[in-house]
């Protein structure tokens, strides 16, 4: 494999116990490789994946001659469990598809991503773990669980808990799509198009800012008009499976990188967990990890600077080359990160 090539990949982990107590029979682990370790198991960079986000959705971060250049690094993309690729409610067998997936947690997502690591990586050093949103906490899970394996974290939009304000925009866009008659409480025999359709519609006007539309920002990606964008969002989900959808949701909604047996529920403590370097980037027009969040969990980690980005996507600017500016502002705050590691 070349520096410029990516191959997907498949962990099978068996039965997994899950912190909840149930057991995800025959889980499996999808993710994508950029880069190949170098002999000393120290180049290895973790990038977990976003809500309703595929792992190809993290590459445009991914280039040579950027700061995650897979010509130095290996460059790891693990799939969020119950987002369609890794194990889900679409592409699980028996009682536990669809309806009956079991309950996942930020821990047992970054506990399966550990083993991964240690097994297929050989215990490797990691270089950074950097997520956007759902991406971003399980960089903070990483990060307060095995601080003497992860070197940096770059978290962009988020928070390492899902407050209250955030769990009630969640709530709203859920109720859109299990409205649908359709939906049948899990159990439908066709997708719910129509809750599909309102989920999107919903989810728009929170994912970017007032500022976004009142100034018209949508015409930088291409559309014409807001009904246009508001339809892209209607097809997006459209391709989304409703109970994977409502997995991801829960995850997000319970996330709190506390609420595991290492903490027992003790936020400060977690937070105070993360001694390396650890660079959270908020957006200032971020409508559910608010940047007034995120000032918040910083302070309390030792390691932590914070970094506003300046923007007026909301919570898109932290995104994988969703807007240019930031982009370049999230590589600059990871090529700090890197570089403050060399000998």
């Amino acid at each position: 494999m070349t520096e410029n090539q990516w191959v997907k990949e498949e962990f099978e982990a068996g039965d997994l116990p899950l912190s909840g107590g149930e057991t995800l029979y025959s889980a499996r682990l999808h993710y994508h490789q950029i880069g190949q370790l170098n002999a000393p198991r120290d180049n290895l960079i973790l990038l977990p994946t976003y809500y309703g986000g595929a792992a190809e959705g993290n590459h445009p971060w991914v280039a040579p001659g950027s700061p995650l250049d897979p010509g130095k690094y290996c460059i790891v993309i693990p799939a969020l469990l119950g987002a369609g690729e890794s194990s889900s409610p679409s592409n699980t067998p028996g009682l536990q598809a669809g309806a009956g997936f079991p309950a996942i947690s930020l821990y047992d997502n970054v506990m399966l991503q550990k083993r991964l690591v240690d097994e297929v990586f050989g215990g490797a050093s990691l270089a950074l773990v950097m997520g956007w949103s759902m991406g971003g906490m399980q960089a903070l899970q990483w990060g307060c669980l095995f601080p003497e394996q992860v070197r940096a974290v770059l978290a962009t939009c988020c928070t390492a808990r899902c407050y209250p304000h955030n769990r009630v925009f969640l709530e709203g866009v859920k109720a859109a799509l299990t409205c649908d008659q359709r939906f049948r409480e899990g159990h439908y025999q066709q997708p719910p198009e129509r809750g599909l359709r309102a989920f999107g519609r919903v989810y728009a006007g929170w994912a970017y800012s007032q500022a976004f539309f009142r100034h018209e920002r949508w015409r930088e990606l291409g559309f014409e008009s807001i009904e246009a964008l508001l339809h892209c969002w209607e097809e997006d989900h459209l391709a989304q499976d409703a109970n994977n959808l409502l997995s991801v949701l829960n995850t997000w909604q319970q996330g709190d990188i506390s609420d595991n047996p290492v903490f027992q529920g003790d936020y400060r403590l977690a937070l105070g967990a993360l001694t390396m370097p650890t660079q959270l980037m908020p957006s200032s027009t971020d409508l559910y990890f608010t940047q007034e969040d995120a000032t918040q969990d910083a302070r309390q980690m030792p390691g932590a600077g914070l970094e506003v980005l300046d923007s007026e996507w909301g919570h898109i600017a932290g995104g994988a080359g969703r807007e240019t500016r930031s982009q370049q502002v999230i590589l600059a705050a990871a090529s700090g990160l890197l570089s403050s590691q060399a000998p």
